[in-house]
């Protein structure tokens, strides 16, 4: 069965990877990228109207064609969020909320993207998908909110993906912030006490493509790259990848660098449940990173 695929948020940082894999994929039929300011989530009638005209386009050309929607859009400014959670809220709550009603409607499968925020963050090892959750701060809040809206509204039908310390060509990020820094400084400062996993987005979307297609139970998976390390362990390996000297990068403390919001201190997240359901594993971080520099090396040095 081919796959026809609506995804939104096609000009950020996921969602422009999603749409341009999705092209080569020989066994998807559709993909079509939708995104502000021609759409706009948050509106109820643009999407019904959105979701209804992709469906009958699909189903025009096959009604085999499995329908699946892939949400990585989302308001991601995380201190910001803390003024404007009214904003966040409804982007990352109401809009999936909207999402997954027109998905029941037309008879598609909706795989939204969520975060490691959800969780309090005080854990001594990997969260698992059930675990209780904790955000201690507005974005995991209105994430959170997201999450239990998609799996009331469509809960045979709904894959959520949470994802941790993503990065990639596109789009700012913190590898980018630390090639530019390597550039303008001697020695750099990086958090030490912040653990969790850094995820290329080529392979998060790789990943997402492949639960679109699986035929896998509904609910909450985690997809980041495996292992763990602390912002600081993560400075140093992009320095080594650039080829300057890893020696540079100092150690600070989280009390050293004071934000609006609270970061979790323990952000990694258990991939059993994933590897349990067959899908394709997720590569460690390291390689992970390796595989970005490879292929989007100019991007991610700027």
């Amino acid at each position: 069965m081919a796959l026809a695929l609506l995804i939104t948020g096609h000009k950020g940082q996921l969602g422009s990877d999603l749409l341009r894999r999705a092209h080569g994929e020989k066994d998807i039929a559709f993909a079509r990228g939708i995104d502000l300011p021609e759409h706009d989530l948050t509106d109820p009638f643009t999407v019904r109207d959105t979701l209804e005209e992709w469906a009958r386009v699909v189903r025009s050309d096959s009604p085999e064609h499995k329908l699946v929607v892939l949400n990585p859009a989302a308001y991601t400014a995380v201190d910001k969020a803390e003024s404007e959670e009214d904003l966040a809220y409804a982007v990352n709550a109401t809009a999936p909320a909207l999402l997954a009603t027109s998905c029941k409607e037309v008879g598609a499968g909706l795989v939204h993207v969520s975060t490691d925020y959800v969780f309090p963050g005080d854990a001594s090892e990997p969260y698992e998908p059930d675990d209780p959750k904790g955000p201690t701060n507005a974005y995991g809040r209105t994430k959170l909110a997201g999450e239990l809206a998609i799996a009331e509204i469509l809960p045979d039908a709904h894959w959520i993906v949470r994802t941790a310390w993503l990065y990639g060509g596109g789009g700012a990020n913190i590898v980018k912030t630390m090639c530019r820094l390597e550039r303008e400084r001697e020695t750099v400062s990086f958090i030490a006490d912040q653990v969790g996993s850094p995820t290329w987005a080529g392979h998060l979307a790789s990943r997402l493509l492949d639960i679109a297609r699986a035929d896998v139970p509904p609910g909450a998976y985690h997809g980041t790259n495996r292992g763990q390390t602390s912002w600081f362990g993560f400075a140093q390996a992009v320095f080594e990848e650039i080829g300057a000297d890893p020696a540079r990068v100092q150690p600070t403390d989280s009390a050293s660098f004071v934000t609006p919001a609270t970061r979790p201190a323990y952000s990694v997240m258990s991939g059993a449940k994933w590897d349990a359901a067959g899908l394709p594993p997720f590569p460690s971080w390291r390689e992970g990173l390796a595989e970005a520099f490879r292929v989007e090396g100019d991007a991610l040095r700027g």
